[in-house]
């Protein structure tokens, strides 16, 4: 695997299990749950920025980082959509999403909320620092056990020998001559 492919697989699993973090995390903070492809799309959305902040080489510091800025950016795009969810369908003229403009005191983050991204940052970070580690490790085992693995077939191998009919057959030969009646008719 090249360090670029290296690169946007460890950005796209950042983003992915940040912005599912960042969900679940916000429901549990007395948020609305968000509708599932408002995560996929700020999951998605995020994978650039997430490819840049990541960096090459691993480290913790970059990581937490892009962890942080999914977190947050997730956190904001979900507040200025209105908590749209997936469970149920207003009715009406309501669009239930605020104004672009000044951010009210309604928008912005009480300390659960803070609380519950701070913590789901810090299990985003830990789990995709272990599990990198823990994905090398279990590669490592299977390409071992594949290599010491006698694949081989052996050099006396035969052929089996060609399968017998005991069977009659439904049809019987004389019968199954064909006349060909097909063309014209012959001149009578």
């Amino acid at each position: 695997m090249t360090t670029r492919q290296l690169r946007l697989l460890r950005a796209a699993s950042a983003s992915v299990v940040a912005t599912l973090l960042a969900a679940v995390s916000h429901t549990f903070a007395g948020g609305a749950a968000p509708h599932p492809l408002l995560v996929v799309s700020a999951a998605v959305l995020l994978l650039p920025l997430a490819a840049a902040l990541i960096g090459a080489r691993v480290s913790k510091s970059r990581m937490a980082l892009t962890v942080l800025i999914s977190q947050a950016a997730f956190h904001v795009v979900f507040q200025l959509l209105g908590a749209p969810t997936g469970s149920a369908v207003e009715l009406g003229h309501q669009h239930g999403m605020l104004p672009l403009g000044p951010v009210s005191m309604a928008a912005l983050p009480d300390l659960a909320m803070i609380a519950g991204h701070v913590l789901a940052a810090v299990a985003t970070t830990a789990l995709l620092w272990h599990g990198e580690s823990l994905v090398r490790m279990i590669a490592g085992w299977m390409l071992a056990l594949v290599q010491h693995s006698d694949l081989t077939v052996p050099a006396d191998h035969r052929r089996p020998a060609a399968l017998v009919s005991h069977r009659h057959p439904l049809i019987h030969a004389a019968h199954s001559s064909a006349v060909s009646r097909r063309g014209p008719p012959l001149l009578s």
